[in-house]
Parts: structure tokens; C-alpha cells; sequence
């Protein structure tokens, strides 16, 4: 669950999560204005001395808004205490004079500030407050009625409701208040919709309130607001607002234990919808709901939490088949070819939003542009939505009352819908996994479906050049920066593997492969390693007698180790690489080239990239860390090897180990040598034992005789010409190379 996080202001919580900007009564964004306006302390000290003038004076000052304006600019830093409370009740209430339209507004939000930031507001104060705001709203909102006066009056009403100390005759009154002005004025926020904000904001904390009193009407006005002919129009920000609003009320709901009001709640939200409330509306409310269950403790009402879970994921289901039943004019959400075509439009519209968002992505991110995210945002709440219909279908469809044929296809056509919503999963759902399993266990059983689901994977030019959607569009593509198209594959990639066994071999070939190699190349290092794994769960599948199989293995592991080798370090993850050569010397036949061909290229990589750092001292060498990191791990995979291999390869395993071993500096070479010792007497093979007992010995001896001969040489090399040292190492090294 989002949290409010260092705020005082639950309409700035709601703006800061949708992506939204709010109007506020000076006439300046609010969100805007709290992190530019830096008053100081004189210019506010100032601002109340003015205030209190005019009061005292019972006059009031020509330009008495601007104190006013200054108090309200600086509301992120301003403090509201009991007696400057007691000052704007005073001059609210006064009818010595008569206060300019535009002053209630900011003096309702002034207080509203004193509620909201004080620890501990007078409850006498309080109750002051809403024999004013009762008189205030009886009489002087009829006179000036605005759409600022509405949102402020709102807030105010609801923060007050939900203040603990509060008596409940005043919270009642508050609620009473509030409902009036919901109910009588909800037109103004269809001519001033940048209040959305604050009334919602104001509903939330009335909803938070303690007293149950007016709770379902509220929760009426919340609903129905969306669907009255001169409501506020339907928005994004709108939807997404709603659907954190209704997160953070369900939330501190559970948390109280405030059971009666979450069964109050989900009747009037989730139960039998009223024909005005709008479908996004219901959409966002189920959306947040299920959010606020998901972060729940499961100390905090099981039972109670898991209904009302269950109660919004029908909601959705019945929003979805509803909107499609209108769209499609099917007489019966029941019969089974409706079902099926419900299904279809379904599956259909998650294509449209891979397809659409991919386009919209790519144009806007390279602007940073704020309707990226609340899309995206909004398109969370789809994928939750896909995902209850999903499971939904699932526990109809795979059951024995259908067709092993149906319940495949059926498994299929949620994979790859899954997969064009993969980049809105940002959440944890337990629907999600269950859905998951179900159908992989369905398609990994049967070949054709294995097939089916395989076959849906875009084609190798699809995935590294931009469709021209549009004649007119020209643009550069990098197809590593295509986030949504990348966790699209990445779900294919992750997969794959649970099916693989039941692949043939020239269809992962022609199909698997080319995606395969692709994104071992992505900068991506989940991506790169998923990859990589999927590499491992081919190697290690199908039977030695498949003759087909084990050819291609042996032909993908020359381009895998220098598609591998070459973006290390760097793009491939070693850990990743590391699997993926352990699993072709376990699986590959005794002996195979390709075995040999691994060994010779790890072996080259080693080379290079010890000597790429040859001017480092012996502390560095010891110590393995920075540039000779990459070089240590490569040549720790070689040790691990010697335990793999089959024992036909393992003689040229052994010499080059102990080629690269005996050209090491001394701290290298200790390395080594310690890592073979523990290797070697903690081994139990005895074949191989009494080999590497033998070639060890050897290698520590050629080791020793290697640091004497540098020595001698350079001993020599002092006394001889410039041009003798070259020859006499060369002739060092191949005494070394000819023992061994």
C-alpha cells in the first residue's frame, strides 16, 4: 500500500498518487505552491499582526486578502495554533463587517490546517468551531455559494468528523453538515474540477470517522456523484484518486478492527451496485479494496479481511461481464456462448493494452511526461481486474466437465494474456500465482499446447524493429529500451522452461532460440539471467536416445559461449553463465567438441582478462577485488569443472588450469592452489581422485620452479642487454609448458 508519507494532507496524498494537480482557492496549484512558496517567518508574523488589527479595529482592512494569501501560500511550513485557531474563528464569525467572498475559503483551510497539524486541537475550540461553521453554511454559503467555499468546507467538515477527541453530537453534525452540502451542491465540482481533491479527501476522513452515523450516505455520495447528467466528468487522475482514497480508508478500517463498518462498507460498495453508479467508479473502489487487503496483517480479522477480498474481486468479474454483456447485447452474462465470447472480448483488450500502452511508452518517456504515470497507474488496476476474471476462468474451465481441448486452449489464452500484462504487475497477488499454476500444470502436459503457447512468441524482427503503426511516425528504436515489450518477453522466458521438456527440438530452435540469445543480451541483468536459465532447462531436458536434441544442444553451446563470453563482464550475468556451462558439461555426451570448445573459451577469456591488469601490485592480486574480479570468477567456474567434466575431458581441463595457473603472480597462484587442495580432499569420486592428487602435486611444484626461474631471470636480465629479456622469458615459459 502507498503510504502518506511526511504529510499532514490526505487531498495531497490522493494528488501525489495520481499524477493529478489540484486549483486551489488562491488560484495556484497546491502542490506546486507548497514546494515553491518559502515565506518568512517575518512576512507570516506580519500577516497574523495585520489579521488581528483588522479584528480589533472591527474593521476591515482595504487589502485584508492579502494577509490571508500569504497565511494560506505558506500552509506547507505554517503551524495553526489554538490562539491564531481562536483569531480566524473570530473574524469568520464576526458581523461587525462584512468579509470578502474570497476570504472564507482561506479561512476554512486555515483551520483546517489547525485541525489537521495540531496534536492535540482544544475540543472547546472544536466545538466552537462548529456552532460557526453551522451558522456559516446555513446562511452565508447560500449567499456565496462557490466551488472553493464547497471544497473547503468539505475538507474541513470531514477532518473534524474524524479528529478522536470530537465529541459525537459535533462529529454528527459535521457528517449532517457535510452530506447537505454534497447532496445540494455537487454541481459546483462539475464547473470547478480541480477540487476533486478535496472533496474526495474530505469524504475519506468522514469515512474514517468513528461514528457510523450518515456512513452509507457518504459512501452514496462517493458513488454516485460519477453518474448524475451535471456531475464532474470521468478522468484518470479522477479514477486513480478514488482508488487510493478508498485503499486508505479500507486500511485504517481493518487496522481499528472496525468490522461493522468493512460489512457497512462492502454492502454499499460491492454488494448490488445502484443503476447510478458508474462502472470505473465500481472498478476503482473493488481495485482499492483489494489493495488494502492485500497489505493487511493476518492478525487483523482473517475472515473478515478474505470476504470482503472475495467481495471485490466478484465486483470486478461482474463490472467486466456486465460492460461486455451492454457492449455486445448478449441476453444471457449465464449461457455458455456468451461465456465464451465475454472470454474472447476479454483476452482481446489485453492485446489492445499491450499494443496501445507499448506506442504511448515509447513516445512519452523520452519527454518524462506525467501521463505516462497515471496511465500506467490506471492500468494497474486492468491487470488486477484481468487477473480476478482470469481465475475466475480457470475454475470453471478446468475442471473434468470440459474437454482436455478446451481446458488447454482455455490455459493457453491466459498465458499469453498474462504475458501482454506483465509490465503492470508491480504488485503481489496470490490470484495471480494461483491462476499461474493452474494452467502451466494444464499446458506443460500436452505437446500440441506446449506448441500453441510457444508459437505466440513475436517473431525475432517483430522484437528488434519498431512496427510503423503510423506512416507518419519515424522514430529510432532500440529494442532494449522497449520496457513494455521487454517484460512481455520476460514472461515467455520465465515460461518457457516449465514446458520445455515437451517442445521438440526444431521448434525450439526455430522459434526459442533466436528470442533466446537475443535478450542474454539485454543490460537488464533479471532479464539476461532469466535467459540464461532458460538455456539451462533446455540442456538439461529430453532423453540422451533423442538424437535430434542432444545435436542441437551440442550446436547452441559454440554461439552460447561467445554470445556468454563476449558481453562479460559487463551485460552477462556471471552467475547466470556459470548455470549455463555447468549444465552443458553434465548433460552433453562424454567427450563432446562442444565441451572442449567451452573449456578452450573460458580458458581464453581468463587469459585476457588477467591480463588486462598487469601493472597491479601483489595486495591487490591477493585481495581479488576490482578489475581482477571478473578474472577470479572465470577462473573459479575452471576449478568447479574438474568435478563436472566427464573424464575424457578432463586431461585438457587439467593442462589448462595449469597453464593459466603457473603464468599468475604469486598471490594468484595461491588462490588456485588452495581452492584445488580443499576441492580435492573434500572429493569422494574415486576415479578421478587419485589424478587430481597426482596433477596437483605437479602444479604446486611447477608453481615453486616458476617463481625461482623469475627470479633467476631477472637476476640475468640485470646483467644482460635490452633486447635479452624477451627472449629469456619466452625461453622460461616453455620449459614450464614442456613439463607440462
Amino acid at each position: 500500500m502507498a503510504r502518506q508519507a511526511n504529510t499532514f494532507f490526505l487531498e495531497q496524498w490522493l494528488m501525489t498518487n495520481s499524477g493529478g494537480l489540484s486549483q486551489t482557492v488562491s488560484g495556484h496549484s497546491s502542490s506546486s505552491t507548497s514546494a515553491s512558496s518559502s515565506l518568512s517567518a517575518r512576512a507570516i508574523i506580519q500577516a497574523w499582526s495585520e489579521l488581528r488589527d483588522s479584528l480589533q479595529n472591527k474593521s476591515v482592512h482595504p487589502n485584508i486578502l492579502q494577509p490571508l494569501k500569504t497565511l494560506f501560500n505558506s500552509q506547507a511550513s505554517l503551524h495553526v495554533a489554538d490562539p491564531q485557531a481562536k483569531l480566524l474563528l473570530s473574524i469568520l464569525s464576526s458581523q461587525s463587517f462584512d468579509l470578502p467572498s474570497e476570504s472564507h475559503p482561506i479561512l476554512l483551510r486555515l483551520l483546517y490546517i489547525w485541525v489537521r497539524k495540531s496534536v492535540r486541537p482544544s475540543t472547546v475550540l472544536i466545538e466552537s468551531v462548529m456552532d460557526v461553521l453551522s451558522r456559516v453554511f446555513s446562511t452565508e454559503f447560500g449567499l456565496k455559494k462557490t466551488a472553493p467555499f464547497l471544497a473547503e468546507g468539505v475538507l474541513l467538515l470531514g477532518a473534524i468528523s474524524s479528529v478522536p477527541p470530537v465529541s459525537e453530537s459535533s462529529k454528527i453534525v459535521c457528517l449532517e453538515l457535510l452530506c447537505q452540502l454534497l447532496e445540494e451542491d455537487y454541481r459546483l465540482v462539475r464547473s470547478w474540477e480541480e477540487i476533486i481533491p478535496e472533496v474526495l479527501a474530505g469524504i475519506g476522513y468522514a469515512l474514517s470517522s468513528s461514528v457510523d452515523v450518515h456512513f452509507v450516505k457518504i459512501l452514496d455520495s462517493l458513488l454516485g456523484i460519477w453518474g448524475k447528467e451535471d456531475g464532474p466528468s470521468n478522468t484518470v487522475p479522477t479514477a486513480l484518486m478514488i482508488l487510493h482514497l478508498v485503499e486508505w480508508v479500507v486500511s485504517g478500517l481493518i487496522k481499528s478492527r472496525a468490522f461493522k463498518k468493512i460489512q457497512a462498507f462492502s454492502q454499499g460498495t460491492l454488494g448490488t451496485p445502484k443503476p447510478n453508479y458508474v462502472p470505473f467508479a465500481l472498478v476503482m473502489v473493488a481495485a482499492g479494496v483489494l489493495r488494502a487487503t492485500r497489505s493487511a496483517d493476518s492478525g487483523q480479522g482473517l475472515e473478515n479481511v478474505s470476504t470482503l477480498r472475495i467481495s471485490a474481486e466478484n465486483q470486478i468479474v461482474s463490472v467486466a461481464q456486465n460492460l461486455i454483456t451492454k457492449t455486445k447485447g448478449l441476453a444471457n452474462s449465464n449461457n455458455e456462448e456468451s461465456k465464451i465470447l465475454v472470454e474472447s472480448c476479454i483476452w482481446e483488450y489485453c492485446r489492445d493494452v499491450y499494443s496501445g500502452h507499448r506506442q504511448v511508452a515509447m513516445v512519452l518517456r523520452s519527454r518524462k511526461d506525467d501521463l505516462l504515470v497515471a496511465l500506467e497507474k490506471i492500468a494497474e488496476s486492468a491487470f488486477l481486474m484481468v487477473v480476478v476474471f482470469a481465475l475466475a476462468v480457470t475454475k470453471h474451465r478446468l475442471n473434468s466437465n470440459f474437454s482436455q481441448e478446451m481446458q488447454r486452449e482455455k490455459s493457453v489464452q491466459i498465458l499469453v494474456t498474462f504475458s501482454c500484462l506483465e509490465y503492470f504487475r508491480r504488485i503481489r497477488l496470490p490470484e495471480y500465482m494461483d491462476t499461474i499454476r493452474r494452467v502451466v500444470a494444464c499446458v506443460q502436459e500436452n505437446e500440441s499446447a506446449c506448441i500453441s503457447f510457444v508459437e505466440s512468441i513475436p517473431s525475432y524482427i517483430d522484437l528488434t524493429t519498431w512496427q510503423d503503426f503510423s506512416s507518419k511516425q519515424k522514430m529510432e528504436y532500440e529494442w532494449s529500451k522497449d520496457e513494455v515489450q521487454t517484460s512481455r518477453m520476460l514472461f515467455y522466458v520465465r515460461v518457457i522452461p516449465t514446458c520445455v521438456e515437451r517442445l521438440p527440438a526444431p521448434m525450439f530452435r526455430r522459434v526459442v532460440t533466436p528470442t533466446m540469445f537475443l535478450y542474454m543480451g539485454h543490460p537488464n541483468e533479471k532479464v539476461a539471467q532469466a535467459s540464461h536459465s532458460m538455456f539451462v532447462a533446455f540442456i538439461s531436458s529430453g532423453k540422451d536416445s533423442d538424437d535430434e536434441r542432444v545435436l542441437l544442444k551440442e550446436q547452441l553451446v559454440f554461439y552460447y559461449m561467445q554470445r556468454s563470453l563476449e558481453g562479460y563482464p559487463g551485460i552477462t550475468p556471471f552467475e547466470g553463465m556459470a548455470s549455463g556451462v555447468a549444465a552443458l558439461v553434465r548433460h552433453l555426451p562424454a567427450g563432446s567438441p562442444a565441451t572442449f570448445y567451452c573449456i578452450n573459451s573460458l580458458v581464453d577469456k581468463t587469459n585476457k582478462l588477467c591480463s588486462d591488469a598487469p601493472t597491479l601490485n601483489a595486495d591487490e592480486w591477493k585481495n581479488w577485488q576490482g578489475e581482477l574480479e571478473p578474472c577470479k570468477k572465470i577462473l573459479q567456474l575452471l576449478l568447479r569443472l574438474i568435478s563436472l567434466v566427464d573424464i575424457q575431458v578432463l586431461p585438457v581441463l587439467m593442462k589448462s588450469l595449469a597453464q593459466v595457473t603457473v603464468q599468475l603472480p604469486k598471490a594468484g597462484q595461491n588462490m588456485v592452489l588452495n581452492e584445488l587442495y580443499a576441492q580435492v580432499a573434500e572429493s569422494d569420486d574415486v576415479t578421478r581422485k587419485p589424478t587430481l592428487v597426482s596433477w596437483l602435486q605437479s602444479l604446486s611444484y611447477l608453481c615453486s620452479q616458476a617463481e625461482s626461474e623469475v627470479v633467476l631471470s631477472k637476476r640475468r636480465d640485470s646483467r644482460e642487454s635490452p633486447a635479452s629479456p624477451g627472449a629469456t622469458e619466452s625461453l622460461k615459459w616453455d620449459k614450464i609448458n614442456a613439463r607440462l
